[in-house]
């Protein structure tokens, strides 16, 4: 295999791994762009895996498990915008409640369907397309749900960005009370968009079962995804494109410690599955403490080259969250 195949490979199986952690890095970006906090990722996600390939084994139709995920993972947010949205209860208090009880949930009532067969997403290229050069084999030679992945980075973008109920939303999270003056039920369209993040975050859970890695077990890998989602959903500024470059960043990543993982001596074998993420946590570190006085000071002593281009980055990774996020809008 020649340097071009290895890379072509390399950035196909990059779009193939990214649609669990996208699916649900577009969903929470929904949720928090609403202003709400949805802790529960982790175990929305795993939850959401083991009910999807639950219904699809039960019904033999990836459609219904596909939904059925979704629902789940609607169910589990908007749980989370009713206890804190109605009830006035802690948002992170009760998500990561939620992502505890769902994981648990997930390994007892998966137990049943632990390691049988499964029924996978086929894998649909596209003809035509697939033959353009370089870009058919990495774009269009995957599985529908690859396909769905990069359609719902531009559709949430053009959504959230280009549109008059995007707007409305970017509101709900920035300035509540100047969208209630102006006739928006907030409460209301909160819930909704944090539904709406829920299902996609049980979207992503479902391709993980059914695409990425088929089947449910507790050793396939799930954990831990909905925090690197999280993350990602910071770095990303809480932007679609950005957030969707910070998934591919982490794909890649993992997907270059496995072929790593392939050539070094047994001994680290447990060190490099576990590298993308302590890179992620890194790079999160980066993002926030750009700021700091500190920072400032050690960029001043360095050359001027250097200092530019670090300057540059910083600038670039730098993130602010809606001023909203997290917050209440209660009626006097």
């Amino acid at each position: 295999m020649d340097v071009l195949d290895f890379l072509l490979d390399f950035l196909r199986a990059i779009l193939a791994a990214s649609p669990p952690i996208l699916f649900a890095v577009l969903g929470e970006t929904i949720t928090e762009r609403a202003g709400v906090t949805n802790l529960s990722l982790n175990g929305s996600i795993m939850l959401s895996a083991m009910v999807g390939f639950a219904a699809t084994v039960a019904t033999g139709s990836l459609v219904v498990g596909f939904l059925a995920a979704m629902l789940v993972g609607a169910i589990v947010a908007l749980t989370v915008a009713f206890a804190s949205l109605t009830l006035y209860l802690p948002q992170v208090a009760t998500g990561f409640v939620l992502t505890l009880l769902c994981r648990d949930l997930a390994y007892v009532l998966g137990n049943p369907y632990a390691d049988k067969p499964a029924i996978l997403v086929p894998h649909t290229p596209i003809p035509v397309l697939v033959d353009i050069p370089v870009i058919g084999p990495i774009l269009f030679d995957q599985d529908p749900i690859v396909y769905l992945s990069l359609l719902a980075i531009v559709l949430v973008w053009v959504y959230m960005f280009k549109t008059r109920p995007g707007l409305v939303l970017q509101g709900l999270g920035e300035r509540p009370a100047a969208s209630f003056a102006r006739g928006a039920n907030v409460n209301l369209l909160r819930s909704i968009y944090t539904a709406i993040g829920g299902a996609l975050v049980g979207f992503g859970g479902a391709s993980f079962s059914l695409l990425v890695s088929a089947g449910w077990s507790r050793v396939k890998g799930i954990d831990g995804i909905g925090w690197i989602a999280l993350a990602i959903v910071i770095f990303g500024n809480w932007q679609p494109i950005r957030a969707a470059f910070g998934v591919y960043l982490f794909v890649a990543l993992q997907q270059l410690a496995g072929k790593v993982q392939s050539v070094v001596p047994l001994g680290s074998t447990d060190f490099l599955p576990r590298l993308p993420f302590a890179l992620m946590i890194l790079t999160l570190l980066l993002v926030t403490v750009g700021n700091a006085e500190w920072v400032a000071r050690l960029l001043a002593d360095l050359p001027p080259g250097p200092r530019r281009v670090l300057t540059r980055t910083i600038q670039w990774l730098q993130t602010s969250p809606p001023a909203a996020l997290g917050t209440l809008l209660k009626k006097e």
